[in-house]
């Protein structure tokens, strides 16, 4: 290969750091600790002094770095950083010829940057220890699987529907067509999960409400009797533990269904405490009827009448049926967050002993108007659950940065930095798909731009809350990945990628066997138990499965991959490698979409000889890869590919 090749170009010639154990201890940090903080950087880089710039009081003091070793190609330093606040904000300043660089979370910059992309680190607690070996596994109840037990009468709402139906668009029928899942057709195939080999479930809600996605919710204090009831729940999470899995429910904190027993009391009764829990058009200082055509178009308040009674309330985006809860009411906050009696810490503790909560568009709850209650209710949630060694995952969509400090939400479900970054880079030129939200088609990016935007994102929260990221390749709000993509070996390449990539890797019911659904609801489709059980047929790709088997016993025996340090080693328009090492482990991750020529990597990034071939490598042309003293050289390929290799 000539030595102007571009596939000479790499990322291990820039300084690095993150917020993982390699570089910086976050785990159990308490205000007037001093820890040390490392950076390390090529030995040819050039540098005369590093300094460690770090928050205290808001004001940046700048702490010489001191150097601490030479080793395989690289130069450490070493600072002490102090925790004199409860959230640091920190980033390195490194002498350089010709001037000085800084190195953030988003990466190195030649000229001067804002703050907000700072490394973060704080004195808050992380997800429980147990987050970091777990896969999650996202069931629908309605669509998984039906146990035929009878549940009584079916209410007026519900429209009956055949298990091999295709779900209906987008509109009212898909919110009331009833397949007949339930509580115990879960339990019955937990056999499938295990075989699968996912450790954590998340189920979307399980309360009484009137629609099959059961967001709106008739009230907190009981399990649907359609799914089985109270009993069924608990019977569930029983049988999952004593298989070694764990699950958490999905609660909406934002609104209730207009059904609610609280609502119809609040209705009934405007002196009562429930009538506090929401918002009346005579209690907000703001012009009622203006918002509420504004976010819904037609709206008008006051004279508007839903199921019977005046529209003079605030609503989920505008949606009548959705009144939204006002979190400036301390009755509220202690029905529903507070202690072991409330409907946080209620399903959390027996009979049930669930393992935590997903808490549905958190990013809006408590947020009304001049109103923002949002990091009052994540603290307080947060500390019911932490009772508990609870997961608490918030549902967020958009910029993280000041909503995902570590003391509320444990992590978020990660569409800004992991599904549309996905996504954008593995879709086809040609897409009409969209992002769920927005209303434009999915582009196609190069690696540059999609690596960007995941430092961007990435780099603005504590790692202790980046590496349990809820990450994700659809959900029930989306296509699925096998839509979005098409091709076989991209869908491949995008499953390797949530199964070696820092965080939570979660799989949406049916995505192992390859199921289709061109929109969130055409994607909440049953699962195809008759072909499942088969081995295979049109709904379900059995080599799709096993791929998913073999990535996730990957992912569970693999040290590096649960919690080991991310850096990017090759970012090209087609091609992305990144490294996860912790202190005793290197595992190198390759994706490539398209063909390329191949790439000389430093000799000094695998020491101890020829590497292990972990997954993939077929599509490799020529010897995937090969080690001398000098050079790394991995292989062209002439086509999509992916491999993973330990160092």
């Amino acid at each position: 290969m000539p030595a102007s090749s571009p596939w000479r170009q790499h990322q291990l010639n820039q300084p690095h750091h993150d917020g993982s154990a390699l570089y910086v201890d976050s785990t159990n940090l308490s205000l007037g600790d001093r820890v040390p903080v490392r950076l390390r950087l090529p030995d040819d880089y050039g540098q005369t002094s590093v300094w460690l710039r770090v928050s205290h009081d808001g004001d940046p003091l700048k702490i010489e770095a001191k150097l601490d070793r030479h080793g395989a190609g690289e130069t450490w330093f070493t600072a002490e950083m102090p925790i004199d606040n409860p959230l640091v904000s920190y980033r390195w300043l490194i002498e350089h010829p010709g001037g000085y660089r800084w190195l953030t979370g988003r990466g190195v910059f030649d000229r001067d940057v804002s703050d907000i992309g700072d490394f973060r680190t704080s004195t808050y607690g992380a997800a429980p220890a147990w987050a970091k070996a777990s896969v999650g596994y996202q069931i629908f109840p309605d669509r998984f699987a039906a146990s035929g037990h009878e549940h009584g009468t079916l209410p007026a709402w519900a429209v009956p529907a055949q298990w091999d139906d295709e779900p209906h668009p987008p509109g009212m029928a898909s919110t009331t067509q009833y397949f007949g899942g339930d509580l115990d057709g879960i339990r019955k195939h937990l056999d499938h999960l295990d075989r699968l080999g996912v450790n954590l479930i998340y189920l979307t809600p399980f309360f009484p409400a009137q629609s099959v996605h059961r967001y709106n919710a008739d009230r907190f204090d009981m399990v649907d009797p359609l799914l089985g009831g109270d009993a069924a729940l608990a019977s569930l999470i029983a049988a999952a533990h004593d298989r070694g899995i764990r699950v958490i429910g999905d609660l909406t904190t934002n609104h209730t269904g207009e059904s609610h027993q609280w609502f119809q009391q609040a209705l009934a009764d405007r002196s009562s405490d429930q009538a506090s829990y929401y918002y009346w058009s005579d209690s907000v200082d703001i012009d009622f009827e203006r918002w509420s055509q504004a976010v819904n178009g037609s709206l008008n308040p006051g004279r508007q009448v839903f199921n019977g009674h005046p529209v003079n309330y605030v609503s989920w985006l505008g949606v009548p049926s959705l009144p939204k809860l006002n979190w400036g009411s301390p009755a509220l906050a202690e029905a529903m967050l507070t202690g072991p009696a409330s409907v946080t810490g209620r399903y959390l503790n027996q009979p049930f002993n669930m393992d935590g909560w997903r808490v549905d568009v958190a990013h809006m709850t408590g947020r009304f108007a001049t109103d923002d209650y949002y990091q009052l209710v994540a603290r307080a949630m947060r500390a019911t659950v932490d009772q508990s060694a609870g997961l608490l995952v918030g549902e967020h969509f958009y910029d993280l940065y000041n909503d995902l400090t570590g003391d509320g939400w444990m992590s978020v479900m990660n569409y800004a930095s992991f599904i549309k970054p996905v996504w954008s880079w593995l879709a086809p030129h040609d897409s009409a798909l969209r992002f769920a939200d927005l209303p434009l088609p999915i582009p196609r990016r190069t690696g540059g731009s999609v690596v960007a935007t995941m430092r961007d994102f990435d780099g603005s929260v504590p790692w202790k809350v980046f590496s349990r990221q809820w990450n994700m390749l659809g959900s029930h709000d989306t296509a699925r990945i096998a839509s979005i993509i098409g091709d076989r070996g991209l869908t491949e390449i995008a499953a390797v990628w949530l199964m070696t990539y820092p965080g939570i890797p979660a799989i949406f019911a049916g995505d192992e066997g390859g199921a289709v659904g061109l929109s969130g609801e055409a994607s909440r489709s049953t699962m195809p138990w008759n072909q499942i059980d088969a081995g295979g047929g049109e709904r379900w790709q059995q080599d799709v499965f096993t791929r998913y088997q073999q990535l996730i016993r990957l992912r569970r025996s693999q040290d590096a991959l649960q919690d080991g340090s991310l850096r990017w080693v090759l970012v090209a328009d087609d091609v992305l490698a990144y490294l996860r090492q912790t202190a005793d482990q290197s595992i190198l991750v390759l994706l490539a979409r398209s063909a390329w020529p191949g790439v000389i990597l430093p000799g000094w990034l695998c020491p101890s000889g020829q590497p292990e071939l972990l997954y993939g490598g077929q599509l490799v042309d020529t010897p995937a890869i090969q080690v001398d003293r000098q050079h790394v050289t991995i292989g062209a390929t002439s086509g999509p590919a992916v491999a993973v290799w330990q160092l």
